[in-house]
């Protein structure tokens, strides 16, 4: 299968995507977590703040505790968060060959706050691969699900929506992929599901989903 007809631009999602981020990053909120008295487990919270902004996980965090959560906590998780992925971050495998590969005008799209954009980008040695070319939800004032994120990018990247692929490793990212009307394939996945066009295990699937030549 292949969706490049009319394709004009790529969208990325940053976390889980382009740089292996997640695990460190939820590991590090699930510890905290339990340290507030919230019994949860890494994957647990994986599954249940994979993708989501900061005021989503906020609000969800205080309906767990039963009470909303001191902003100092939020500081200090972010400090710690930040920490671990300057020591641990890691692009995603094989993402730099496909960006190497691409003939398509791409770009990254992400929930996560620009500062950690900035500094999984370039810890990884992906920053020059997206240099003017990322969007995050401090830009709009929704972040996904809602689509504004997406189009954000699209109207950005002066291309209409139903020009556009995302991929995207999150149900939450292939909602927001949908609303804005785009074709989004899942990273993960390995197949379609979720609303998504397709899904695959490996980057390296990736290009021929896109339809690029063959090396």
């Amino acid at each position: 299968m292949s969706i490049q007809p009319s394709l004009d631009l790529v969208i990325f999602d940053c976390d889980g995507v382009l740089v292996d981020s997640e695990p460190i990053v939820l590991g590090v909120m699930a510890e905290r977590m339990r340290r507030l008295g919230i019994a949860i487990t890494d994957a647990e919270c994986a599954r249940d703040f994979a993708g989501l902004t900061q005021n989503a996980t906020a609000d969800l965090i205080a309906g767990r505790l039963g009470a909303p959560v001191a902003r100092r906590w939020f500081d200090d998780l972010t400090l710690a968060v930040d920490r671990a992925l300057a020591e641990r971050v890691q692009p995603v495998p094989g993402i730099t060959a496909v960006l190497d590969r691409l003939t398509i005008p791409y770009c990254a799209a992400s929930n996560g706050r620009p500062e950690k954009v900035a500094l999984t980008l370039a810890a990884t040695g992906l920053a020059g691969y997206f240099h003017g070319r990322v969007f995050t939800s401090a830009q709009v004032s929704r972040g996904k699900p809602a689509p504004d994120l997406f189009l954000l990018a699209a109207k950005s990247m002066l291309v209409a929506p139903e020009r556009c692929v995302v991929i995207e490793d999150s149900e939450t990212g292939v909602s927001a992929a949908r609303a804005a009307g785009m074709r989004v394939l899942r990273y993960e996945t390995g197949a379609p599901g979720h609303g998504a066009d397709g899904g695959f295990s490996r980057m390296e699937d990736l290009p021929k989903l896109l339809g690029l030549p063959t090396p």
